[in-house]
C-alpha cells in the first residue's frame, strides 16, 4: 500500500517540501548529479494497472506528453523539452511532486513514488535494492509478468512459427510441459559456466525472485488477483530473457527463402545474370551505406567457395516452412534510434544524447522505470522482467547507456538429408539418426487450443521441409544464443554493480552478452558504440546467405572475437547516429537483411541534425522528432524519381500536377502529419502523401518489371516488402525496409550520376532511360486513375488517412490514441553531463 508522505512544490530550483508533521526526510545524503539536462518519457507510464475512470488521467499522463511533442516536427523548443519530457533526477529530493512513501515489509528498503509513480528505491545493501526491484516489478508489472511468464518458454525452446511477443500482445495463454521446463532450466548451467560473475548474477536473480514472490505473498488474499499466481522461478526469468532475444536480439535464419529466390533467378535469367541480380539486391557490402562510426571491420573472411551450401528447388518449401519464416520476419523488430553528438558540437560543451528503444506501444509496457540508490549504486532508467533490478536503458549520475537492434547473423539454416525411409531420421556424421520429438505444451490463441510440438536435430528445431534435386529434405534453425539467453545479464550486471567507469570498460562489458545489439555509451567527454552478439564463424566453403549442408562437415568454427566486432568512439564528425543501420562498415549484411543500401531511414536523422555546431538538446530532439513523421520514400527517393520523370513529357496535365504535388511535399519536409485536425487524427495534410501511398507499389513493380518480371517480383516481395508501412503500435515496420533503397541507386545510375557501388545490372527499363521513364509515368497514370475513382478528379484534394496509421496501445486495455510517430517507446532520454566523480571516467 502506498501512503502519502509529503507534498512537493515544483519550483525553478527543484522540488521543495511543504512544512508539516509529515515532512519528508532524505533517507541518505543526496549524491552529486552531474547532469546538465536529464529528462525522459515512457509513453506506457508506470501504473500498468487495469484502467478505470478515476485512474485514467494518471495512467495516460506520459502518453499525452509523448503525443504532444509530435506536431512540433522540426521546431522543438527548450520549453517543449521541459513540458513533453519529465524530469529524470537521481535524488528523490529533486523528484516532481507530490511524493509519497510506500509501505514495504523489508528492513533496509525505503521506496518513494513521485508524481508519475516512478519508484525511488533506497537500500542499505545492494541485496536490499535487488529485493525491492523485484517487489516493484511485481507491483507495477503484475499483469505482464503473469501473461508472459509461460509464453516466454516458447521463445526459449525456439518453437517454430511462433512469436512470443505476438502471443503476449494477443493475450494468448500457454502451459509448458515438464520437457520444456527442463530444457529452459539448463540455462542455470550456462550462468555457472560463466564463473564468479555468473554466480553473482544467479545470486541477484534469487534475491530478485524473493522480492517478486514477497509482493505476491503479501497480496495473496481471497479477493486478490494474485491469489492464484504460482511463485515465480528462475525458469520464468530465463523465459523473459528469451522473449527479449527473439523480439529484438537476434538476426539471420532466412537462408531457405534466399536459396529459393537465387535458384529462381538463375532458372529465369541464367546462372551468371541471376547471380548478378542476387548480388545487387542483397546489398551485402554496399560501400555507400551509412555507418555510425568510421572504420572497417570484418566479422569473418568471405567464403572461398560454396561447396558447403545447397540451393533448394524453386518453390519447394512446405507451407509450414514459409509460415514459420514469415512469422520471424513479421515480428522481429528492427527498432530503436539514437543520436549522440560530441562536446565539440554541443552548446553544453559536453556530449548530448537523445535515444531510446522502439519496442512497440504495449500496455502494460515492457519496461519499468526505477531509481536505485544504495552502496556504490546511483542509477535511473528502465528495467524489465528479465533483469534483477539492472538498468538496461538509463544512466548513473555521470554516464548513460542505450541500445538499438543490430541483427547480426546468429541463426543458420541447415538442410538435413533424410534417411531410413523416414521424415524423422537424418544423416549426420555418417550415421542415420533419429530426430528428437519435442512436446512444448498447450497453446490457447485466437479461441483455439492446440499442442505445440516439433522435431529437432543436432542443429535445432525442424521448421519445415523442402526439396533438393527433387528429394525431400528437412530444414532446421541453429541459433548461437540458444540456451544462453540469460547470459545477456552478464553485461548489465557489470553496469548495475558499478564496474563500468569509462567507454573502454563499457565495450568489454557489452561483449559479454550473446544477444546482438548496438550498445551506446556517453559520459561528460566520450561517446561510443559497441555491437554485441555471439556470431558464428563459418567454414571457408560456406556462404552465410544460403542454406548449409547438415551432414556434419560444415559445422561452426567458433565465434567472432571481441576485436572483430563493430565498435568506435569519438568520431571526427562529432556524431554517432543509428537507426538500425551498420555501426561500422565492412561486414556482410545479415542474411535476413536486404536493406543496408545507399539510402536508409537513418539518413533522415543525419540530414535533419545537420553538420553544424552549437547544438542544443532541443535541436537534437528536433532532428529526432522531424524524422519520426517523415516519409522516407518522399524525402530520400522522390528527388531522384522527380528528376527521371521531369526529363520527359507527362502523359496528361493531371499526371504533371501529381508530380508537382510530390515535389511540393518534398519541399515541405515530407511529414505524414495531419496538421489541420486538433487531435491530428484526420487526414494527412499534404496531397502528396495520398499520391505516394497509391503510386509507390506501382512504381516499384514498374521499376523491376523489365528484369524480374511479375513472378520474381512477387517472390522477392514475400520476404523484402515493397514498402515497410509506418508502425502503428507493434514495434515492427516503421519504414525500415523497402524497394526504394534499390530504386534510388538504379535510377541515379541510369541518369548517369556518379554512384558508389553501382549495380551490375540496370533494372528500370533494362537500362534505357526512355523506357524507364515511360514505365514510371504509366505507374503514375494508373495511380491517378485509382485515386480519381476513389476521391474525385482534383489531385489537390486527394488525401491519405492519418487515423489509419495512428498509434493505439496493444492489446487494447488502454484506450488512448496518438498521432503517428516513429520514435522510441520503452523510454526516450535527453541527457548531457558536465563532469564525473574523481577517479572515474
Amino acid at each position: 500500500m502506498r501512503t502519502k508522505l509529503a507534498v512537493f512544490l515544483v519550483a525553478a530550483g527543484g522540488a521543495l517540501p511543504l512544512f508539516g508533521s509529515d515532512a519528508w526526510a532524505t533517507p541518505a545524503a543526496n549524491v552529486t548529479d552531474y547532469a546538465i539536462v536529464a529528462r525522459d518519457i515512457v509513453p506506457a507510464g508506470e501504473y500498468q494497472s487495469i484502467p478505470t475512470g478515476s485512474t485514467l488521467p494518471a495512467i495516460e499522463q506520459q502518453a499525452q506528453m509523448y503525443n504532444a511533442l509530435t506536431p512540433a516536427f522540426n521546431d522543438v523548443t527548450p520549453t517543449d523539452v521541459t513540458n513533453d519530457f519529465k524530469a529524470e533526477p537521481i535524488n528523490v529530493a529533486d523528484a516532481p511532486g507530490p511524493v509519497t512513501q510506500e509501505s514495504v515489509p523489508h528492513a533496509g528498503v525505503t521506496i518513494y513514488r513521485d508524481a508519475y509513480d516512478v519508484p525511488y528505491i533506497y537500500g542499505t545493501t545492494y541485496d536490499d535494492l535487488t529485493w525491492a526491484a523485484g517487489w516493484v516489478e511485481a507491483e507495477d508489472q503484475g499483469l505482464l509478468l503473469e501473461e508472459a511468464r509461460y509464453i516466454g518458454t516458447i521463445a526459449a525452446v525456439d518453437a517454430p512459427g511462433l512469436s512470443a511477443v505476438n502471443l503476449i500482445g494477443s493475450l494468448a495463454s500457454f502451459t509448458p510441459t515438464a520437457q520444456t521446463r527442463r530444457e529452459v532450466s539448463t540455462q542455470t548451467g550456462a550462468l555457472l559456466a560463466a564463473g564468479a560473475e555468473g554466480r553473482s548474477v544467479l545470486h541477484d536473480l534469487h534475491v530478485y525472485l524473493d522480492g517478486i514472490n514477497g509482493y505476491l505473498a503479501a497480496h495473496n488474499d481471497a479477493l486478490s488477483i494474485y491469489s492464484h499466481v504460482a511463485p515465480f522461478t528462475l525458469i520464468d526469468i530465463y523465459a523473459f530473457n528469451a522473449v527479449k532475444d527473439q523480439f529484438v536480439g537476434e538476426g539471420g535464419g532466412n537462408q531457405a527463402a534466399n536459396s529459393e529466390f537465387l535458384a529462381a533467378l538463375e532458372r529465369r535469367l541464367g546462372a551468371k545474370r541471376g547471380r548478378a541480380v542476387w548480388n545487387d539486391l542483397r546489398e551485402a557490402y554496399d560501400p555507400a551505406a551509412p555507418a555510425s562510426v568510421p572504420g572497417h571491420v570484418q566479422l569473418q573472411p568471405r567464403p572461398v567457395s560454396t561447396t558447403g551450401n545447397v540451393l533448394l528447388d524453386p518453390g519447394s518449401m512446405s507451407a509450414r516452412a514459409r509460415a514459420a519464416l514469415a512469422t520471424v520476419s513479421r515480428y522481429r523488430g528492427h527498432a530503436s534510434n539514437e543520436l549522440m553528438v560530441s562536446g565539440a558540437r554541443s552548446s553544453t560543451h559536453h556530449p548530448i544524447m537523445v535515444a531510446g528503444p522502439q519496442i512497440g506501444y504495449f500496455y502494460p509496457g515492457f519496461t519499468t522505470e526505477i531509481v536505485l540508490n544504495g552502496p556504490g549504486v546511483h542509477q535511473r532508467g528502465v528495467t524489465s522482467a528479465p533483469f534483477p533490478g539492472y538498468i538496461f536503458i538509463g544512466r548513473s549520475q555521470y554516464q548513460a547507456w542505450t541500445l538499438t537492434s543490430a541483427g547480426l547473423d546468429q541463426i543458420d539454416t541447415y538442410v538435413e538429408t533424410l534417411c531410413g525411409h523416414s521424415t524423422h531420421r537424418y544423416l549426420f556424421d555418417g550415421r542415420c539418426r533419429a530426430m528428437q520429438f519435442f512436446d512444448a505444451g498447450k497453446l490457447t490463441a485466437g479461441g483455439k487450443t492446440s499442442e505445440v510440438t516439433f522435431w529437432r536435430t543436432v542443429h535445432g528445431p525442424v521448421f519445415g521441409y523442402a526439396r533438393l534435386h527433387g528429394r525431400l529434405v528437412a530444414l532446421t534453425h541453429k541459433r548461437a544464443s540458444y540456451g544462453k539467453d540469460v547470459l545477456d545479464l552478464l553485461f548489465y550486471h557489470q553496469l548495475a554493480h558499478g564496474l563500468v567507469h569509462n567507454v573502454h570498460q563499457f565495450f568489454k562489458a557489452a561483449n559479454l552478452t550473446p544477444q546482438t545489439f548496438n550498445s551506446f555509451y556517453m559520459d561528460d567527454r566520450n561517446i561510443g558504440v559497441f555491437t554485441s552478439g555471439l556470431v558464428p564463424i563459418q567454414p571457408s566453403n560456406v556462404d552465410p546467405d544460403l542454406p548449409i549442408n547438415g551432414t556434419g562437415r560444415e559445422e561452426w568454427r567458433g565465434f567472432v572475437s571481441f576485436r572483430n566486432h563493430p565498435h568506435g568512439m569519438n568520431p571526427p564528425s562529432g556524431e554517432i547516429i543509428n537507426w538500425n543501420n551498420r555501426p561500422e562498415a565492412g561486414y556482410e549484411a545479415p542474411d535476413d537483411n536486404w536493406s543496408l543500401g545507399a539510402i536508409q531511414r537513418v539518413d533522415l536523422l543525419i540530414d535533419d541534425l545537420g553538420h553544424g555546431g552549437d547544438l542544443t538538446p532541443a535541436r537534437v530532439v528536433s532532428a529526432m522528432n522531424e524524422a519520426a513523421t517523415q516519409d522516407v520514400r518522399e524525402v530520400l527517393l522522390e528527388p531522384v524519381l522527380s528528376k527521371v520523370l521531369h526529363g520527359g513529357r507527362a502523359p496528361s496535365a493531371r499526371d504533371a500536377e501529381m508530380l508537382a504535388l510530390l515535389d511540393a511535399w518534398w519541399r515541405q519536409g515530407g511529414s505524414r502529419l495531419d496538421r489541420t485536425s486538433a487531435d491530428g487524427l484526420g487526414q494527412i495534410t499534404a496531397p502528396g502523401a495520398a499520391i505516394m501511398d497509391t503510386a509507390f507499389p506501382l512504381l516499384a513493380k514498374a521499376w523491376g518489371s523489365a528484369v524480374l518480371g511479375p513472378r520474381l517480383e512477387a517472390q522477392l516481395a514475400s520476404f523484402v516488402s515493397i514498402y515497410d508501412q509506418p508502425d502503428n503500435g507493434t514495434g515492427t515496420g516503421g519504414q525500415y525496409t523497402g524497394w526504394h533503397i534499390w530504386m534510388y541507386k538504379d535510377l541515379r545510375t541510369i541518369l548517369g550520376e556518379k554512384v558508389r557501388g553501382k549495380f551490375a545490372v540496370r533494372y528500370c527499363g533494362a537500362g534505357s532511360l526512355r523506357r524507364c521513364r515511360a514505365l514510371l509515368w504509366a505507374a503514375v497514370t494508373e495511380a491517378g486513375d485509382e485515386l480519381a475513382a476513389a476521391q474525385g478528379p482534383n489531385p489537390a484534394e486527394w488525401r491519405s488517412s492519418a487515423a489509419a496509421e495512428a498509434i493505439t496501445f496493444i492489446p487494447g486495455i488502454l484506450n488512448y490514441t496518438m498521432r503517428y510517430t516513429n520514435r522510441p517507446t520503452g523510454i526516450q532520454q535527453v541527457l548531457s553531463f558536465h563532469g564525473h566523480p574523481r577517479g572515474d571516467g
